[in-house]
Protein backbone atom coordinates (compact mmCIF):
# COMPACT_ATOMS: atom_id res chain seq x y z
CA UNK A 1 0.00 0.00 0.00
CA UNK A 2 1.46 3.54 -0.96
CA UNK A 3 1.03 6.91 1.20
CA UNK A 4 -0.42 9.31 -1.45
CA UNK A 5 0.85 11.91 0.62
CA UNK A 6 4.43 13.26 0.28
CA UNK A 7 6.21 14.95 3.40
CA UNK A 8 5.27 18.77 2.47
CA UNK A 9 1.92 17.94 2.40
CA UNK A 10 2.13 15.99 5.94
CA UNK A 11 3.64 19.60 7.55
CA UNK A 12 0.71 21.80 5.96
CA UNK A 13 -2.05 18.90 7.48
CA UNK A 14 -0.42 19.50 10.95
CA UNK A 15 -0.23 22.99 11.03
CA UNK A 16 -3.57 23.53 9.35
CA UNK A 17 -4.26 21.13 12.29
CA UNK A 18 -2.21 23.12 15.21
CA UNK A 19 -4.00 26.50 13.66
CA UNK A 20 -7.45 25.17 14.01
CA UNK A 21 -7.17 24.15 17.44
CA UNK A 22 -5.40 27.18 18.57
CA UNK A 23 -7.87 29.57 16.83
CA UNK A 24 -10.39 27.47 18.63
CA UNK A 25 -8.77 27.82 22.17
CA UNK A 26 -8.51 31.45 21.52
CA UNK A 27 -11.96 31.93 20.71
CA UNK A 28 -12.73 30.26 24.04
CA UNK A 29 -11.10 33.14 25.91
CA UNK A 30 -13.36 35.30 24.43
CA UNK A 31 -11.32 36.99 22.28
CA UNK A 32 -13.19 37.97 18.58
CA UNK A 33 -10.36 39.60 16.37
CA UNK A 34 -7.01 36.63 15.88
CA UNK A 35 -9.18 33.30 16.20
CA UNK A 36 -11.50 34.16 13.30
CA UNK A 37 -8.33 35.54 11.15
CA UNK A 38 -6.76 31.78 12.28
CA UNK A 39 -9.69 29.83 11.58
CA UNK A 40 -9.90 31.17 7.91
CA UNK A 41 -6.43 30.81 7.47
CA UNK A 42 -6.68 27.08 8.15
CA UNK A 43 -9.79 26.02 6.72
CA UNK A 44 -9.22 28.51 3.34
CA UNK A 45 -5.41 28.60 3.11
CA UNK A 46 -3.70 25.46 4.67
CA UNK A 47 -6.03 22.52 4.28
CA UNK A 48 -6.78 23.06 1.03
CA UNK A 49 -2.54 23.37 0.42
CA UNK A 50 -2.13 20.48 2.49
CA UNK A 51 -4.44 18.32 -0.11
CA UNK A 52 -3.50 19.81 -3.23
CA UNK A 53 0.54 20.34 -2.27
CA UNK A 54 2.86 17.98 -4.52
CA UNK A 55 -0.40 16.76 -6.38
CA UNK A 56 1.23 15.97 -10.35
CA UNK A 57 -0.94 16.31 -13.43
CA UNK A 58 -1.01 13.18 -15.51
CA UNK A 59 -0.20 13.73 -19.04
CA UNK A 60 -2.65 11.83 -21.91
CA UNK A 61 -1.03 11.08 -24.73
Amino acid sequence: MKFVFNKLNVVLLIAAVLITIIGYIIMGTGDKTISPILLIIAYVVLFPAAIMAGTKKKKKD
